[in-house]
């Protein structure tokens, strides 16, 4: 089932990138579970879950860079061509150029032994066919865009002369380097204080906007989530639990999931201070959805039946919303019993 209640109106022609069924299976472990979502060009969507849930291997599978052994189905539409199965240099072709990556830690992401101008320049030559002077300067000018001071000196600086906060804004100078039209960002603030994340983040937004990028934030702060994106979805054991518009979902969650996330989140109270009550836990792990026959949060949730364990729960379309829980299907019951 494709996600069109995510973006009321919007026809699948209409989206850059359409995932469809999505399965990931790492041997031994089946990673992502028929994930499917859709990004118009221009906006931003959120994946958001816990560490475990099919995130990053959502992302590794659009950019086809998933290790060997993976076994992979479904549909990867990028610009309406299915990148799954598409050849090595087609491939080569759209990453770093049409499809740009940001990984979730930049010191193993980035070459030790090359300075950091020389590996955004790579992709320059590699993709725009720049002579080496000229992507010097375009890559100082890409410095200076993601806000690196002294860009013309620190071109030449190795990755542990900079600072997490400078590495990370080179991942993203570097992923930017081509004016890709989609780019993915894999926990893009991770390990980074919380004044380093706000900037990091409001850098990104305005690089979509300059660049008119649509963005695939992957996170698991759902205080992202509520600033900067347009949309959301909820992945848990490697299926989607919900989706909808960002502002739908922070006010109003349905799935149990969603609220225990919400829940657990950190609120300021009036005066701008975080409150000091103790945050609810989800209980449990997503490992304990393993073997799991029925929904996979059934052992952490608190709506539970015993209808819950019997089969998978389907995402059901809600007017402002899907959502796989039995609560979505009330939910639609009485949309439904008010219509009529």
């Amino acid at each position: 089932m494709t996600i069109q209640a995510l973006h009321p109106g919007a026809a699948v022609s209409r989206a850059l990138l359409d995932v469809r069924d999505l399965h990931v299976v790492f041997p031994g472990f089946h990673a992502v579970r028929g994930v499917s979502f859709q990004i118009a060009r221009g906006e931003t969507l959120a994946l958001v879950g816990e560490s475990g849930c099919g995130k990053s291997a959502t992302a590794l599978a659009v950019m086809q860079l998933l290790p060997r052994g993976t076994r992979l189905s479904g549909q990867v539409l990028f610009d309406g061509s299915d990148l799954i199965g598409a050849s090595s240099r087609t491939l080569k072709d759209i990453r770093g150029s049409r499809i740009g990556l940001i990984l979730q830690e930049p010191m193993s992401a980035l070459n030790p032994v090359l300075t950091v101008g020389d590996q955004i320049a790579e992709g320059l030559v590699r993709h725009e066919k720049l002579g080496r002077r000229a992507a010097r300067a375009r890559t100082v000018e890409l410095l200076d865009l993601v806000r690196i001071p002294d860009a013309h000196r620190r071109y030449d600086d190795y990755p542990h002369n900079m600072s997490g906060g400078m590495r990370q804004r080179v991942m993203i100078a570097m992923a930017v380097a081509c004016n890709p039209e989609l780019l993915i960002a894999d926990e893009p603030t991770t390990a980074l204080d919380v004044t380093l994340q706000s900037e990091v983040l409001e850098l990104l937004d305005n690089l979509r906007r300059q660049l008119s990028m649509a963005l695939l934030l992957i996170t698991h702060d759902l205080g992202v989530v509520a600033q900067w994106a347009d949309r959301v979805a909820v992945m848990y054991a490697g299926r989607i639990v919900e989706a909808a518009n960002a502002d739908v979902l922070m006010e109003r969650p349905l799935h149990p999931y969603s609220r225990g996330l919400m829940g657990s989140t950190l609120r300021l109270e009036s005066g701008a201070h975080y409150t000091s009550q103790r945050l609810p836990e989800i209980p449990g792990t997503v490992a304990s959805a393993l073997g799991e026959k029925g929904c996979a949060f059934a052992p952490r949730c608190s709506y539970v039946m015993p209808e819950c364990r019997l089969a998978p729960p389907p995402l059901v379309p809600l007017p402002d919303r899907v959502a796989a829980c039995r609560l979505a299907v009330d939910a639609r019951k009485e949309v439904a019993d008010v219509v009529l």
